[in-house]
C-alpha cells in the first residue's frame, strides 16, 4: 500500500521530503532559520532539490509553504515529483531542471500560521522598500474590528463584519483584507518594513540556480480559495502581456489573472514570485500560483482572523491555542482522500505543462 505523501505536521512533511530524496538518490540543501525553533520544538529549515542536468538552461521552479499552514498540499505534489520517475526522465531530453523548494516559510509551516515569524505575508513582501509603502486606508478602517480583543468575537464583533460586508459587499471586504497593508505589524496581510529571512533566501536561490538560464517557470502552490479541490491556475504581479500570453500557452486559456479580472485572488503588491521578475531579468519568467479551493472565502478569512487573534494572544490556554491552529490547518487542507487525490493530479499536470512550456522556449522564444 503507497504511503500518502500528505503530511499531518511541518515535522513530520520535512521527514517525508527527506526520505523521498534519499530514495531519489539526490542530495538536499538545507536552509536553517537562525534562533527559532517550530511548534514541537523542531529545527525550521527551507529544504532544496535540483533535478536534472546541472547544465541545463531552463529551470521550473516549484515551491511551497509560502503562506505557511498551506504548504500541505505544496509538500505533498513535491514529494510526489520525488517518486516520479517518469516525470523525472522527461528532464534530460528537455534540457530542463527543476528546482524543488520544500517550505519556503517554514515558521508559518510549522506553527500553522500563514505568515512568518515577524507576521509577514511573503505573498505582501517583494515589493521596492526604497519607495514609499503602500497605503491600504480600507485595512487601516476595518483592523481593530479584524482582531478583536477576544476570540471567538463577540456578538457585537460579528454585527460589526457582517454590516460592512452588507454594505460594502464581499469583494470589498476581501480586496481591503487581501492586498497587503504595511501599517499594522500585528495585523492580517502584513508586508513588513524591509525583505524577510524567505524572501532573501528565495533572491539567492534565484542568483545561484537561475544565473545562467535563459527561461525560468515557477509554480507556486496555495490553498484556501475556489470550490473545493479545483486548482485555478494564477498569473499575480509585475507580469506584463507577454508573459501572461505564455503562461496560457504552457497551462491553458483558463488560467487567470485580475489583470482582466478573471480570478477569485486580488492583484496583490510584492508576491513572491516578483522576486524572480525582480531578480533575474536575464531571463524569461514565467510565473504563476494554483490556488486549491478548500472552505468559502468568509470562512478562511475568518480562520485567519482566528490565527492573527492568536499572534496578539501568547497568553492563551494551549487547549485554545491548539483548537485555533487546528482549525486553520483543516481550513487550508482537508484530510480527505478524494480531495487530495484532486491535488495531486493536478500538480502533476501543471509540472508537466511547465516542463514542456519550458522545451520549448528559448532566450527570445
Amino acid at each position: 500500500m503507497t504511503t500518502s505523501p500528505f503530511s499531518g505536521s511541518y515535522r513530520q512533511a520535512r521527514e517525508r521530503f527527506a526520505a523521498a530524496a534519499r530514495q531519489a538518490g539526490v542530495e538536499v540543501t538545507s536552509h536553517v532559520i537562525p534562533d527559532i525553533v517550530g511548534l514541537e520544538g523542531e529545527t525550521l529549515a527551507t529544504d532544496v532539490v535540483r533535478l536534472g542536468l546541472p547544465e541545463a538552461r531552463r529551470l521550473l521552479i516549484l515551491t511551497s509553504g509560502t503562506h505557511g499552514v498551506e504548504g500541505f498540499c505544496g509538500s505533498a505534489a513535491q514529494i510526489a515529483l520525488l517518486g516520479d520517475e517518469g516525470l523525472k526522465a522527461r528532464l534530460a531530453a528537455a534540457d530542463v531542471a527543476i528546482l524543488v523548494v520544500h517550505a519556503i516559510n517554514p515558521y508559518g509551516f510549522s506553527w500553522l500560521s500563514r505568515t512568518n515569524e515577524d507576521n509577514v505575508d511573503l505573498n505582501r513582501n517583494s515589493i521596492d522598500f526604497t519607495q514609499a509603502l503602500p497605503v491600504n486606508a480600507a485595512y487601516a478602517d476595518l483592523h481593530d474590528l479584524l482582531v478583536p480583543p477576544e476570540w471567538p468575537p463577540s456578538d457585537d464583533n460579528v454585527r460589526a463584519i457582517a454590516d460592512y460586508i452588507a454594505t460594502h459587499g464581499e469583494a470589498a471586504y476581501q480586496r481591503a483584507l487581501t492586498i497587503g497593508q504595511y501599517a499594522f505589524a500585528d495585523g492580517l496581510f502584513y508586508g513588513g518594513r524591509e525583505p524577510v529571512w524567505s524572501t532573501r533566501l528565495m533572491r539567492t536561490l534565484i542568483e545561484t540556480h537561475g544565473q545562467r538560464c535563459d527561461a525560468i517557470g515557477w509554480i507556486d502552490f496555495h490553498t484556501g480559495l475556489g470550490p473545493p479541490g479545483h486548482g485555478e491556475k494564477i498569473c499575480v504581479g509585475g507580469l506584463d502581456a507577454a508573459e501572461l500570453a505564455r503562461a496560457r500557452a504552457w497551462w491553458g486559456a483558463d488560467l487567470a489573472s485580475p489583470i482582466d479580472g478573471m480570478t477569485v485572488a486580488s492583484n496583490v503588491g510584492g508576491p513572491l514570485l516578483d522576486t524572480l521578475r525582480n531578480t533575474a531579468k536575464h531571463a524569461q519568467a514565467t510565473a504563476i500560483a494554483i490556488e486549491y479551493g478548500t472552505v468559502p472565502l468568509i470562512d478562511m478569512l475568518h480562520m485567519l482572523r482566528a490565527d492573527s487573534w492568536l499572534r496578539r494572544h501568547p497568553e492563551a490556554t494551549q487547549a485554545q491555542a491548539s483548537a485555533i491552529r487546528a482549525s486553520v490547518q483543516a481550513a487550508f487542507c482537508f484530510d480527505d482522500g478524494v480531495w487530495q487525490g484532486q491535488i495531486l493530479g493536478q500538480a502533476r499536470v501543471a509540472i508537466l505543462q511547465a516542463v514542456t512550456g519550458l522545451s520549448r522556449q528559448g532566450a527570445t522564444g
